[in-house]
């Protein structure tokens, strides 16, 4: 009997060093990711703010072009969603798809030249539309120069990723790299076509606008989207330490998304100039996205039963489930909001930029944010240097996107309802809307601050001032037993001599 623990913990041993050798070869690139990543998140918030503010303090910023509303909006989106959450995303991509394939980095020249292709474009996207250059196309605002920088950079790690997986010494393929081959393969395509019928060879009429909400409402879909569950699919099982619920369920997700998603975007163009029949496939589409939400849903929250109580102790858990319980709420609201009827009283108004926050930020980042307090200390070697900056990190974001949602919502609602009475002046329905906006405002300063917290605990871990935890990683409370999560199954760290099996 000794002997087969012995055996069981020379296993465990080998394990660990392998992952640990794992990290250090992703060290390098992963990083270069996840800066420039969080560098974009604060360029992106400062714009959020200074456009968020001028809704309702429109003298706000006015002495220059450069900061006028419409610019810092497009510069805004092109710096988070291109900015952050693509770099991110693509950060994800390359340390998961290591681990997962049981796989050292290799090519890592390749993936720096990827980084700096995706940096030089954000930073031509960003400054071409502070200067004027903007192309006013919804999620297309980048400047048609920027753009092949875009499909070069996100060319390199698609091929990257492919070349990781066929050389992958686990012969069986885990549901986060389904979804991570499918984002790498659908964005490129989705990127490389929308521009080119917009832009280069651009077609004409009312094909431009189909094209634009096709690549709109996919570039969520079918790029973070997959990421992001992916990310969550491997998170929660791995800092609880037992499997997913059900593989096959998981799986049934996938394809249902692959399926489905694909088809919703075109109900933003209900009651325009669209064939009748492209806006009910759109809403059809949209309403059975209802079965891969549910799916994933199932999986996420049975996987949990049991174990929720952990999210008082880990950061990475308590971020990735709020992003998880986001994703199914965005998608159920997505899906009724596809319907006619619904779309009549929300249709441009600010429920649907509420509606876009909460998948992009509730969603997307909170997961994103979840992976970073994870991964990040495996990569350095380093502990979180303040269990206060990653609560206030939490709480500001937290709170701050479901006052972003809330207020939106509800000022939306009664927008479109205003908006469909003609008995109502137009600028009543502003003087309506004020008070919301300025509660907008409060909510982007609380995620702000939040983001500012996430920045501090980054360069001090990078930097190395903070203190080096051994026994185990940094949680929100010491638990009362040690023998937590993270502490008895998470993946252990690298350590410049050593590697340690308690974390």
């Amino acid at each position: 009997m000794a002997v087969n623990v012995l055996t069981r913990d020379d296993h465990r041993l080998q394990a660990a060093r392998h992952r640990a050798s794992i990290d250090l070869s992703c060290r390098g690139p992963v990083l270069a990711f996840c800066t420039t990543a969080l560098f974009w998140l604060l360029v992106g918030s400062a714009l959020a703010l200074i456009a968020s503010i001028k809704l309702h303090s429109p003298y706000f910023l006015t002495g220059s072009s450069v900061l006028t509303f419409g610019r810092v909006r497009m510069a805004h989106l092109q710096a988070v969603a291109l900015g952050w959450s693509s770099l991110a995303a693509m950060a994800a991509c390359l340390w998961l798809m290591c681990r997962l394939s049981r796989v050292e980095l290799t090519y890592p020249r390749m993936l720096y030249v990827a980084c700096a292709l995706w940096n030089i474009a954000t930073t031509l996207a960003v400054g071409g539309i502070l200067l004027g250059d903007g192309t006013s196309v919804e999620w297309l605002d980048a400047p048609v120069y920027a753009q092949p920088f875009f499909v070069a950079g996100v060319g390199l790690v698609a091929g990257w990723v492919a070349a990781t997986f066929r050389r992958r010494q686990e012969s069986h393929v885990y549901v986060t790299q389904w979804y991570i081959l499918a984002a790498v393969f659908w964005f490129p395509w989705l990127y490389t076509v929308a521009t080119l019928m917009i832009f280069w060879t651009p077609v004409t009429g009312v094909v431009q606008p189909v094209i634009n909400w096709w690549f709109n409402h996919n570039f969520l879909g079918l790029w973070l989207t997959p990421i992001g569950v992916g990310t969550a699919y491997y998170l929660i099982p791995k800092i609880l330490g037992r499997p997913i619920h059900s593989y096959y369920l998981s799986i049934t997700g996938f394809w249902a998304l692959a399926l489905f998603y694909s088809w919703a975007g075109m109900h933003h163009l209900i009651g325009g100039p669209i064939p009748a029949w492209l806006a009910t496939a759109s809403t059809v589409g949209s309403m059975m996205m209802f079965i891969p939400v549910i799916a994933v849903a199932i999986n996420h929250h049975m996987t949990m039963i049991g174990y929720f109580h952990r999210l008082k102790y880990s950061p990475s858990l308590r971020f990735t489930v709020f992003g998880a319980i986001a994703y199914t709420a965005v998608s159920f609201q997505g899906s009724i909001e596809s319907l006619k009827d619904f779309s009549e009283v929300t249709h441009f108004t600010h429920y649907t930029v509420g509606h876009a926050h909460l998948g992009a930020y509730g969603f997307v980042a909170m997961i994103f944010f979840g992976l970073y307090y994870y991964m990040i200390p495996r990569l350095t070697g380093r502990e979180w240097a303040s269990s206060r900056l990653i609560r206030l990190h939490f709480w500001c974001s937290a709170i701050g996107i479901t006052l972003y949602f809330t207020t939106l919502s509800i000022a939306g609602w009664w927008q479109g309802r205003m908006l469909n009475n003609p008995n109502v002046p137009f600028a009543n329905i502003i003087a309506y809307i004020q008070p919301y906006l300025a509660l907008r405002s409060i909510a982007g300063i609380l995620m702000t601050i939040g983001h500012i917290a996430f920045a501090i605990l980054f360069i001090v871990n990078i930097a190395g001032w903070g203190r080096l935890r051994t026994a185990g990683p940094t949680l929100f409370v010491e638990p009362v037993q040690q023998h937590t999560p993270e502490v008895a199954t998470s993946v252990p760290y690298l350590r410049p001599q050593s590697v340690h099996l308690h974390q």
